[in-house]
Formats: C-alpha cells, structure tokens, sequence
C-alpha cells in the first residue's frame, strides 16, 4: 500500500493488483479498502484487471477531515430532512478525491466499481467526470432521492445501539450490525478477521460519522444519471434492509441501459457464495465499454 497527494492537498491510500485495464474498487460508508476481500480482489484480477483499492476520506489511512462530527440526533434528523444535514463535505467531493486518485497514478478511462456509499461515489464520478469513467457498476446503493432505498423502519431504533465508543467494542458491535444487515451467507468468522485487520490499521469513529453527514447532505443524482452514457450495472439484494432493493431498481431505472441484476441471497453484504457472479457480471460490463460521454 501506498499514499497519493491528490490536488486538494488530501493524501489518499491505495493499493494495486495486477495489471491491464485500470479499474477502480470504491467501499462504503464507514469501510476501509480491506473490506474489498482479497480473493475477489484476485479474481478481478484474474479477469485482466488493473485493480485499484483507496480509502476515501476521514476513513483507513487517508487524511481525517479537520470538522466536528455529528451527533446520532443530528444524523437521524438529517434522515428525515436534509436541512438538518450540515455537513463538511459531501458525496461529490469524494467522487473528486476519486479522480484526483486517478490523476496521480496516470491511468485514461477506468472501470468504477462502488458498494453502498461507494455506488453513490462512482455515480457521481461518471456525472461529474464522464471522460474519466470507462463503466459504471453501482452495488447495493441508491440515487440519493430519499423515496428509494430507504433503510427499514425496522432498523432505526437498532442502530444507536450499534455504536462502539471504544476500539474494545469495535469489533463486537461490528459484527453485532453485520448480523442484521448481511444476508443468509453471514460469514462471521472472515468478519471478524476483517474487523480485526481494520482495528489494527485505524479506528475512526468520527471519520465514518462525517461521512455519514456526507451522504445525508448529498443531492438526488436521478437526473443527472439520466445522461450517463456508459454499460452501466446495478447489482442488489434482495434482502437488504439497509438499503432496500428498491434503491436497486431506482438507480438501474434512473441511467439509460443500465442493467440490473438482482440476488435472493444477498443483503447489504458480498458474500463470497456470490463473487464469481458479481466478477463475471462486473467484467462483461467492462467490455462492453466504449468512449464514455455525456448527452
């Protein structure tokens, strides 16, 4: 692993695997670049890939964001409406840092694959960069237009309880939010290796709080998607409470021939009964890539 100094003073840690067309792996809220498995990792790889993890922003080994994080009050009211979202940063900016990424390593138009929050980023990337993204697979997210992909109602009263306010708790409350979240292939034993080798890289409570604010203060993208001109794929599950599947179908509906794959036995997860599904699905996407443009 390596650090990039991006344009906006910002340092962005990266790692690479393999070699070929550059394709760019962007996790969500709260995750570092390891909870992309190195196994699926391998298999992108495997498939011709130059593959490219980061850490975004105030989370892993990247600059922390020098603001207040929000409070859990202030996060649930900014859920209900966004004028309650005040918040250092947004969605954009990090799809920018994306770029600036990009940029430093000198790589042309790169395949962009985002999970969660991380959809949301590589959606603003192809609208806010369109010569820089080759394709799009956006991954159990949404639009941003607060009617799609809410969380469940559900889960709301569940997720103060999921807050660890110690490195100690970290891992028990992580695995605690995982087993309401994920699908039927919970695998709890790699969990907890993940949680484990991410305790030890960094512990940023605030960092994954701001980003949080970031998602609630970012604009509805449904119709900038609209002119999105790149093979596009949205993958979801069918089970996910966190993001639910009709976030999914939103995005796929929102951007002009995207294709929408959807798995009975996913949650807001990638379970590894899944990756050579997700690999193979995400690998012709990219082959059918051309010049992107907008309209």
């Amino acid at each position: 692993m390596t650090a990039a100094k991006i344009g906006n003073g910002l340092t962005i840690e990266y790692d690479v695997h393999g070699s070929g067309e550059p394709l760019l792996l962007v996790m969500g809220f709260g995750a570092q670049l390891i909870a992309w498995p190195e196994e699926f990792v391998q298999l992108l790889a495997h498939e011709g890939f130059m593959v490219i993890r980061h850490d975004n922003r105030d989370i892993g080994l990247s600059s922390e964001i020098d603001a207040p994080a929000p409070t859990m009050r202030r996060m649930l009211l900014s859920t209900i409406s966004p004028r309650f979202a005040k918040a250092a940063y947004t969605v954009d900016d990090m799809a920018d840092d994306a770029i600036g990424l990009l940029d430093h390593l000198g790589v042309g138009p790169t395949h962009v694959v985002g999970a969660s929050m991380g959809g949301m980023i590589v959606q603003a990337m192809a609208i806010r960069h369109p010569g820089r993204v080759a394709s799009l697979t956006s991954i159990m997210s949404n639009t941003g237009d607060r009617k799609h992909g809410r969380m469940k109602r559900s889960m709301w009263r569940k997720l103060p309880k999921l807050i660890a306010r110690t490195p100690e708790e970290a891992i028990e409350k992580g695995v605690a939010g995982f087993k309401l979240t994920a699908g039927p292939h919970f695998d709890e034993e790699a969990l907890v290796l993940m949680l484990k080798e991410s305790l030890a890289r960094s512990w940023r409570p605030a960092g994954a709080a701001r980003q949080g604010m970031a998602i609630a203060a970012s604009k509805d993208r449904t119709w900038d998607l609209g002119r999105v001109r790149v093979p596009s794929l949205v993958i979801h599950g069918l089970v996910d409470p966190l993001v639910q599947p009709s976030g999914g179908t939103a995005t796929a509906r929102a951007i002009p021939g995207a294709k929408l794959v959807m798995y009975p036995d996913m949650g807001h997860d990638l379970p590894r009964e899944r990756w050579a599904d997700v690999v193979a699905e995400i690998t012709a996407t990219a082959r059918q890539a051309t010049q992107p443009q907008l309209a």
